[in-house]
């Protein structure tokens, strides 16, 4: 937990006041469903204990006052709650004005500005949704700031509007639901297309989840993700000619294997390939873990991570190394990358037993063949955004 303390120092130390609020949001690591949540699929993803905190206090003006205790060096930037618009020079601030403007785009109006000060430990870039966790953040403390009528699901809602309309990044639900709407000990089925879910509780045995951060940062917004989501949407309009469906994760393998021709592109078909493919594994994996089947889980987690590197082409060599690393390693059942890809992190899931020797193999081969460090935490699953005091 973050020195609270420290923050509210901080918060007098920018603002002279003190704040009226404290608000939590974790950040997420997604067991197996990726790129699915656009295309209509099923996700399967669990809130973690490390997030974002937030110190709030509402103004009798239009402004909005802005600092990040991991970005000190940026002090404090001001924006208006009038004429808001993405700005690249705007930073990490991009996020929370972003929410402010979704808001308002759905006609929920911020009577007055605020000051908002955050702090947190998720790795940035890593592909743990550090932005996701931002923008529930937001949308939670100025909802309790302001006594606002908006469910935990609204502010999901709202954060993917900010990331699609406001920051440019074509992503799907799930981030922004697993930060909401996270429960201690338990990933989340959700189904991206009906919003319909329900918790499964991580009966993990005497195995750990275990997330490994390559430090290959990525940029989704100027990076290959949207590209792949028209790429997705390219293969529908196609496969619609042929078959009665809505979004791609409509069809079953077998019905995509009987139609798959009309698309006539090999790379077109490869990305639609891994949608319908991984929304059926995660289907499968979750019914796996209700069984108490952590093997196959884990091998489901494997073909997970084969398929986004051959038919997706989100890995890169730095997370595929690490994914032949846990492959190699007796007591590791499954490990995958994890996130929108091109970096970022992988997830494994390791017996305890192994936890230590995977920890010195990354050490002596991940540097020796990248130059870089890998970062290994040991997951701990917990509740999704909610107010500290």
């Amino acid at each position: 937990m973050m020195d609270i303390n420290a923050m509210k120092k901080a918060f007098a130390d920018a603002f002279g006041s003190q704040a009226d609020g404290l608000c939590f949001a974790p950040g997420r690591v997604n067991l197996i469903g990726e790129h699915t949540d656009y295309n209509g699929g099923h996700v399967f993803p669990c809130a973690l204990t490390f997030g974002i905190y937030g110190l709030i206090r509402r103004r009798n003006d239009r402004t909005m006052r802005f600092y990040s205790m991991n970005y000190p060096d940026a002090g404090v930037i001001e924006s208006s709650l009038d004429g808001l618009q993405y700005d690249r020079a705007a930073s990490w601030t991009n996020y929370p004005k972003g929410v402010i403007w979704a808001m308002q785009q759905k006609n929920i109006q911020i009577p007055s500005g605020f000051d908002f000060l955050i702090d947190g430990d998720i790795p940035s870039g890593a592909g743990l949704s550090s932005s996701a966790a931002l923008e529930v953040l937001t949308g939670l403390a100025v909802r309790d700031t302001f006594g606002l009528s908006l469910s935990m699901i609204d502010l999901a809602l709202l954060g993917q509007k900010t990331e699609n309309d406001f920051c440019g990044l074509s992503s799907g639900i799930m981030d922004q639901f697993a930060s909401a709407m996270g429960k201690k000990d338990s990933a989340i089925f959700l189904d991206t297309k009906k919003l319909a879910y329900s918790y499964v509780p991580l009966a993990l045995r005497h195995a750990q989840i275990v997330i490994t951060n390559s430090n290959v940062k990525h940029s989704l917004v100027s990076s290959a993700y949207n590209e792949r989501r028209q790429q997705c949407a390219e293969a529908l309009d196609r496969l619609k000619t042929r078959a009665d469906i809505r979004e791609l994760c409509d069809l079953k393998p077998s019905q995509f294997e009987a139609i798959k021709d009309v698309i006539g592109d090999p790379l077109i078909t490869r990305r639609a390939k891994h949608a319908i493919y991984e929304n059926d594994r995660t289907v499968r994996a979750v019914e796996c873990l209700k069984k108490n089947d952590i093997k196959a889980f884990g091998q489901l987690m494997n073909a997970s991570h084969i398929s986004l590197r051959d038919d997706y082409e989100t890995s890169c060599p730095q997370t595929d190394l690490l994914v032949e690393i846990a492959w190699s390693i007796p007591g590791v059942y499954g490990s995958r990358i994890t996130g929108g890809g091109f970096g970022g992190c992988t997830v494994s899931i390791i017996d305890s037993d192994a936890i230590g020797e995977y920890e010195a193999k990354v050490d002596e081969q991940y540097e020796k063949e990248t130059g870089k460090k890998a970062q290994i935490y040991v997951a701990s699953v917990g509740d999704g955004a909610h107010r500290i005091e």
